[in-house]
């Protein structure tokens, strides 16, 4: 199985593990949930059988067991919706700076087989928008998760310090927005924004969301590991 795909997999799983861990699963569905995110990260490393990467799999895999029966591995859980939504927001928002292209104005330029130079005005200036949007989308994700995590009781950050917070939710509820509905969110504002872009922009080379979806998957790993590859340093940088 190619490792992109594989790592789309395990990422999806991701948020069901942590919240079944987050939801009476105990220690063991702790320790699966990090594991699984182990393996999102190490994946091209095990696909290609590099022992490096096999070596630190079995390293973390002992080192979780071996704290599974302390609140770190709950801990550990706090972090990972917020890092992820933060991650997104910065990398939109550092590619309106990008000389090739708003992350989503060189998505709609591959997909429409023009390039970014060869997209029509109004689409090139809708998609750059489009792009702002969404970093402010995840950064407001990001911090409500970050807010969420502190006040959960009885392990959010706060009450793990011995700090008593002014508002606080169960950990239940927390990994209900957290590994959730934070997701959730994002899919209906990915789908919301279909719906506005046919309104305003018709005439596009897929017939429909399902035709969409496949032709954003038709754009491979290799375009894809480039979108998220660092801008070019400008001529005046070293």
């Amino acid at each position: 199985m190619d490792s992109f795909l594989l790592r789309l997999l395990l990422a999806l799983a991701y948020p069901w593990l942590a919240h079944w861990a987050a939801h009476g699963g105990g220690a063991l569905a702790a320790v699966v949930a990090l594991l699984d995110l182990a393996l999102v990260i190490l994946v091209d490393g095990l696909v290609q059988r590099r022992p490096g990467a096999w070596l630190l799999l079995a390293a973390v895999a002992a080192l979780l067991v071996a704290l599974a029966g302390t609140v770190v591995p709950r801990l550990l859980l706090l972090a990972p919706p917020m890092l992820f939504t933060g991650l997104a927001a910065w990398m939109f928002a550092r590619s309106l700076r990008d000389p090739r292209g708003a992350l989503i104005t060189r998505i709609v330029g591959e997909m429409e087989r023009c390039g970014v130079a060869g997209l029509a005005p109004g689409l090139r200036r809708y998609t750059r928008r489009l792009s702002i949007a969404w970093a402010g989308v995840l950064g407001l994700l990001c911090a409500i998760n970050g807010v969420l995590a502190l006040i959960a009781v009885p392990d959010g950050a706060l009450a793990l310090l011995g700090v008593e917070a002014p508002l606080t939710i169960t950990r239940e509820q927390w990994s209900l927005f957290a590994n959730l509905l934070n997701y959730g969110l994002v899919g209906v504002f990915f789908v919301a924004e279909y719906a506005l872009r046919r309104r305003y922009f018709p005439d596009r080379p897929y017939r429909n969301f399902l035709d969409f979806l496949r032709m954003m998957g038709r754009l491979g790993p290799p375009f894809w590991r480039d979108l998220f590859s660092r801008p070019p340093a400008s001529p005046g940088r070293s």
